[in-house]
Formats: C-alpha cells, structure tokens, sequence
C-alpha cells in the first residue's frame, strides 16, 4: 500500500505509541518500515555538541526496530545527527530519498498556537512535505 513507512522515533513515552502504530499498519499493509532518530547537535563553546548521550540516541531505535520485528514486521533503523532544528527538513528529505508513503510521528501535544511559537518537529513536517503524516499523540 505505502511501500516504505518513515516512523521517526525521539526519547518521549509517545515513541512507544509510533511505533505500535507502524506495527498495526504495517500489518495491515505489509509494507517495510525504516525507523529513524536524528541527534541534534547544538553549537556550543568547543563546537557541534550533541544535544544527547550515544546510548540514548540508539535506545528508541533499538528497541523500536526489535518490537516490530517480533511481530513479523520488515523493520530497519537508523541513527543519525543533524543540527539543532533542522529535524523536520531532514525527515522529508529521507522520506523522499526512500520514497516512503507516509511519515509517521509523534506530537507532544502542544497547542496550535504553542507548536507555532516554539516550531514543533511534527508541524514543520506537515508544511514540508507532499506525502502523507501520521501524527500520533
């Protein structure tokens, strides 16, 4: 149906809900799934510092990756860094580089207006890219 889900995971107890979400959908789909954290990194005193620490940055994709899998999902990860706020432009360039059909994500569930103010990662998303998102809460 979608051919390749984009399901970008961060550190908040709503990853675990993307990810169940990925799993009934791909089911349903049997489609592949590639599961994606981005590390920002801030500039700082002694340049580009991780917002993170390593085995963080790995445990949400691990531990995504594995769920699915257990359920007979087709399911890769992958960890990368990226500049603080720049997240959102990241996501839809891997959507349009695996050609995946939708991106799912989670919100923290601020307000229109706070997600606004503060530019939350999943409103970026749906102003930047053409495919399909998948916000879970």
């Amino acid at each position: 149906m979608y051919g390749t889900l984009l399901v970008a995971v961060d550190h908040s107890e709503i990853s675990d809900r993307v990810i169940a979400a990925a799993k009934d959908l791909a089911l349903l789909s049997k489609d592949k799934v590639r599961v994606l954290h981005l590390r920002e990194r801030e500039f700082g005193r002694i340049g580009l510092t991780p917002t993170e620490p390593d085995e963080e940055a790995t445990d949400a994709v691990r531990r995504g990756v594995e769920t699915l899998i257990q359920s007979g999902v087709d399911a890769q990860g992958d960890v990368r860094q990226v500049i603080y706020g720049h997240a959102a432009q990241e996501i839809v360039e891997d959507a349009k580089k695996l050609d995946a059909g939708i991106i799912i994500m989670g919100s923290r569930g601020r307000s229109d207006l706070s997600g606004l103010v503060l530019g939350s990662t999943a409103h970026k998303v749906i102003h930047l890219t053409d495919r399909p998102v998948l916000v879970v809460r």
